[in-house]
């Protein structure tokens, strides 16, 4: 992040990188650069020079590397939004999902497992700080909670049913 960047909440999460103003302004040359492997022919001029090509953006000397080291959570931690630095993924030839095992440091089959198992553990995944951690059994023991009575049900018994036929007289 920018020197004159605040620190927020969710900066503490391990391993997450949120895409928000301050990483918008802070990667916008690394994602037009991203951007621009939408087009064939700019894929073919990056794919023939790639430090070359990258001299067309103002990219900062850490995003240049990343770039050329195929860092991808390096990206995402220089401003790169995830959704436009796959783009260099797939001009590489790889999935998302082959991507995403990268980044988690796994195979692609076991980030494939990983996910169909329902996921990464939360545990040890919530914060760098340590400031979520669990209370003790014994400071979470909450009080009793008190319920208010509710006041008894009016009895009311059901009215009679009456009979919607047109011309039907009672006596």
């Amino acid at each position: 992040m920018t020197a004159a960047s605040e620190t927020k909440e969710y900066d503490d999460i391990p391993g997450t990188f949120v895409f928000d103003a301050d990483r918008s302004r802070e990667g916008y040359h690394l994602n037009m650069f991203c951007m621009s492997l939408m087009k064939d022919e700019n894929r073919k001029a990056f794919k023939a020079n790639e430090a070359g090509y990258l001299n067309r953006f103002a990219l900062t000397p850490e995003q240049r590397e990343a770039i050329l080291k195929r860092q991808y959570n390096r990206m995402l931690e220089l401003g790169g939004n995830i959704y436009f630095t796959a783009k260099l993924g797939a001009t590489d030839g790889h999935s998302f999902q082959h991507m995403a095992a990268v980044m988690t440091g796994s195979t692609q089959e076991d980030y494939a497992k990983m996910m169909l198992g329902g996921g990464r553990s939360v545990e040890g995944n919530r914060s760098k700080s340590g400031l979520d951690a669990p209370k003790k059994a014994s400071a979470r023991k909450a009080a009793p909670r008190k319920v208010a009575a509710k006041p008894a049900a009016k009895s009311k018994s059901p009215a009679p049913k009456r009979s919607k036929k047109a011309g039907s007289k009672r006596g």
